[in-house]
């Protein structure tokens, strides 16, 4: 099965867009964590959040530098807990990746086969190219960074090219790609609506979105339902971490969590059960 379709699958049977970022933070850990050793620390966070999102959530997404901090024993629980997390959920690597095609191929292995990751996300700086190893493995997936959250990033994703925007053209790139394979997707920043709605006009059906920014970063949720699902309601994931990882930071934090991940996941759903009452009121 390409890693488009099983990405549906998965979204249909979770009845849910949200993806839960596990971006452990040692200056926001939960009071009670904090005196820990860090590999004690680690394992009791994840082991707390994990079990509290999952009922709510269609993928979880780690980002690789939360787990650098922590040394070896941070690579250990990034793959111990990729394992534990199961083939139900998509898991995401926030690697944001690019090299030769030579290197990219260890990245592909190191990523699928050695920690058990569905998909990474990658940018396309070094060239289309360097994302051929993917396309050999097309029940993997890879996320294409085109237009991200944060404030600076029109300092480069803007840049007017003959096809548009740099983002634009990225988006119209990995449409080729993910129709030509079936596990190409992009990433867009929920803190840019405008490019929400314009990349998925230009991506059509069936081409998944990742979106951070929603949460502590001050996306909007009702924007990023409204402009980034698909004609099926479906093709979009909603990254929420610190949000959901730090709601609290008391004794309930696990509990907190969990309550924060069902809110977001029935909102989102409520979101996109308006838009289909629309649709059809419109027809």
């Amino acid at each position: 099965m390409k890693f488009s379709q099983r990405f549906d699958r998965i979204l249909r049977a979770r009845d849910s867009l949200l993806c839960v970022g596990l971006d452990p933070d040692p200056a926001s850990m939960p009071r009670s964590l904090r005196r820990l050793s860090p590999r004690v620390q680690l394992e009791r966070f994840l082991g707390g959040i994990v079990p509290a999102t999952m009922p709510h959530c269609a993928a979880f997404k780690m980002q690789l530098g939360s787990y650098l901090q922590y040394g070896p024993e941070g690579f250990a629980a990034l793959g111990r807990w990729t394992r534990r997390i199961g083939s139900q959920r998509v898991r995401i690597l926030d690697l944001k990746a690019n090299d030769i095609p030579n290197t990219m191929r260890m990245v592909r292995d190191g990523a699928f086969r050695a920690f058990g990751f569905d998909a990474i996300t990658v940018t396309p700086w070094n060239g289309w190219e360097t994302f051929e190893p993917f396309f050999d493995e097309p029940s993997h997936g890879i996320f294409v960074v085109a237009h991200s959250s944060n404030p600076g990033s029109s300092d480069f994703q803007e840049i007017p090219t003959p096809r548009g925007p740099l983002w634009l053209a990225v988006v119209g790139e990995v449409r080729r790609l993910a129709h030509a394979h079936g596990n190409a997707g992009v990433v867009l920043g929920a803190t840019f609506s405008d490019a929400l709605r314009e990349a998925r006009s230009a991506l059509g059906n069936g081409v998944p979105i990742l979106v951070p920014g929603v949460g502590a970063q001050g996306g909007s949720l009702a924007t990023t339902v409204r402009e980034g699902v698909d004609a099926h309601g479906r093709g979009l994931l909603v990254n929420a971490s610190r949000s959901i990882l730090y709601a609290s930071s008391g004794p309930d934090w696990k509990r907190a969590a969990g309550k924060e991940a069902e809110r977001l996941k029935v909102q989102i759903n409520q979101l996109r059960s308006g838009l289909r009452r629309a649709g059809a009121a419109g027809r």
